[in-house]
């Protein structure tokens, strides 16, 4: 059986990465909704696996928190 995408070893870092991201931009899970236009139920299931997280919205959240999108990737290429 093929696992879930949501489930592949190489995902687990990211929904991590996500949270480290809005924390180090000091946003609560409100805040961080508000900027994205998601309510704060949407950024907890990005963060708790519940959501996988697709590449243009990755690069909206970086950007939310301040941090370049490269940046980001470059941040989960090193993890």
């Amino acid at each position: 059986m093929v696992p879930s995408a949501l489930h592949d070893r190489r995902y687990r870092s990211i929904p991590i990465l996500l949270r480290e991201m809005r924390e180090d931009a000091d946003l609560t899970q409100r805040e961080l909704g508000k900027l994205l236009r998601h309510p704060q139920s949407w950024v907890h299931n990005c963060e708790c696996s519940n959501r996988r997280v697709d590449v243009a919205e990755f690069c909206q959240w970086s950007t939310a928190c301040g941090i370049d999108p490269l940046d980001a990737v470059a941040r989960y290429l090193d993890a």
